[in-house]
């Protein structure tokens, strides 16, 4: 059995629901906790709102019964106007030093002025929410501005380039006039993090996938991988891929380069929901390559289904984040990298739902990628649960709710345990279980080595097996 067959059982195994088509752009999610609405920002000019109005000015109204006072004598008209001027002087001395001393100190100094038809006016107020945010980053941690200089530089350009198929027809390829046809080479344009000074940079599996010879890891004969990055987008780098993960969608690859400028890490662990939450990478390719969004964190530990039967805990951010973004960082107001950008929903009636893959679980990952060139200490069961198997199905064909292992790796933990294909799984470590999902999260509290009982249904007879967990080597 081939590399590529063995991705595909150990893909199944993260199967979660396979009647759902998505694609990088198209995907559906679920939480641990509910999912909040979408929240959609409407900034058509950039200018935050104030409400203005048209003032009249009219002759006073009086009720009935009153008429319009008649005009006092000279001396009385005099006497009012000596008030005037003093109380007018007095005024003015309290107002000025109210503006000179108590001003400054009741109203911060970050005040922001905008225009309206009546002219100048302040509002805080009225700034929209992301206006605000950003308002706020300023006066506690950094700018978006000095993020973006912070980290801008560590951000760079990914192009693949992979060959095209010649053509095969009828003909064996060639036309009437005894020329071949062939297609043009193929690109795909993402984003990458500079890990390390010495060249080393992680993004998403999905970025550079094109260019990976599944039998052997490196990349295919007339692919290519080039990095640019930002103060020298004329002079790409030529990648090499020192490891890739299909399963967590991460990848490492290494380009010939000293002294880059390395991102800093940050916690995702401690990222709460309603920080700032800036995205860095390059939507639609290179040429908009360094461009910033700015958002908050929407939702923490969100679970993305894919049509590759993969699921992750992922960050949710309402920061807009389009293809080519893929690879590229999710940052916090210290400048950090929380997340890597990995997966936006696009589809008609959503906005603002994107998502990173957390960085202290895709540091994990692309660390042992470096050394080992494969997720160490990753469990493989080896076998294909059917989807399509559920309680309903169970009922009618009065057979136990469970997990229906249509396919079984050979050699694997499972088939040396003796499980087989047209078993169905009912208990996994003494926890009953009824989908492929529920076997993964037991499945990620163990390590490689442990026992565990695991109870299955046959001919209509129940059985416990012991399955040592074995450690998988496939990407």
């Amino acid at each position: 059995m081939s590399n590529n067959d063995y991705n595909n059982f150990e893909n199944n195994e993260l199967n979660c629901n396979p009647t759902s088509k998505f694609s990088q752009e198209n995907m559906s999610v679920k939480s641990d906790e509910a999912a909040p609405s979408p929240i959609n920002y409407s900034h058509d000019n950039g200018a935050a709102e104030v409400n203005t109005f048209n003032a009249r000015s009219n002759e006073p109204e009086f009720a009935h019964g009153f008429s319009k006072p008649k005009s006092k004598k000279p001396k009385l008209l005099a006497q009012m106007i000596a008030v005037s001027v003093v109380s007018s002087i007095i005024g003015g001395a309290v107002v000025g030093s109210y503006f000179q001393f108590a001003a400054p100190i009741i109203h911060p100094t970050n005040s922001i002025s905008t225009q309206s038809s009546l002219g100048s006016a302040q509002t805080s107020n009225s700034l929209s929410t992301k206006a605000q945010l950003v308002l706020d980053s300023q006066t506690s941690d950094s700018s978006v501005t000095d993020i973006a200089q912070k980290v801008g530089p560590s951000i760079v350009g990914i192009r693949v380039t992979t060959p095209a198929q010649r053509r095969n027809d009828i003909f064996g390829g060639f036309y009437f006039n005894g020329s071949q046809q062939s297609q043009p080479d193929q690109t795909g344009e993402g984003s990458g993090i500079v890990l390390r000074s010495d060249g080393y940079i992680m993004t998403n599996n999905h970025v550079i996938a094109d260019a990976i010879n599944t039998n052997t890891g490196k990349i295919i004969d007339g692919a290519k991988i080039e990095v640019f990055l930002s103060k020298k987008t004329d002079t790409p780098y030529v990648a090499q891929i020192v490891g890739h993960d299909s399963i967590t969608d991460l990848a490492v690859i290494k380009i010939d380069a000293t002294n880059l400028p390395a991102a800093e890490l940050g916690d995702s662990d401690a990222v709460k929901v309603g920080e700032l939450a800036v995205a860095i990478g390059n939507p639609g390719g290179l040429e908009y390559m360094g461009s910033v969004t700015v958002g908050v964190i929407s939702g923490l530990n969100r679970t993305v289904e894919g049509d590759d039967n993969k699921g992750f805990k992922l960050i949710q951010t309402d920061a807009a984040i389009n293809p080519g973004n893929s690879g590229g960082a999710l940052v916090n107001s210290k400048g950090q990298i929380i997340g890597i950008n990995s997966v936006k929903i696009v589809a008609q009636g959503f906005e603002g739902l994107g998502f990173a893959i957390p960085i202290n679980k895709a540091k994990e990952i692309v660390d042992s990628l470096i050394q080992y060139k494969y997720v160490k200490g990753r469990i493989q069961l080896g076998i294909t649960g059917d989807e399509s198997y559920t309680e309903d199905v169970a009922k009618q064909n009065d057979m136990p709710a469970g997990v229906y292992v249509s396919n079984v790796i050979m050699f694997s933990s499972a088939y040396k345990a003796g499980i087989r294909s047209g078993d169905i799984i009912t208990k996994f470590d003494g926890t009953t279980v009824k989908s492929v999902s529920d076997i993964n999260d037991i499945k990620a509290k163990h390590k490689v080595g442990d026992v565990v009982s695991v109870e299955i249904y046959r001919d209509n007879a129940t059985k416990t097996v012991q399955i040592t967990l074995a450690e998988s080597k496939i990407n």
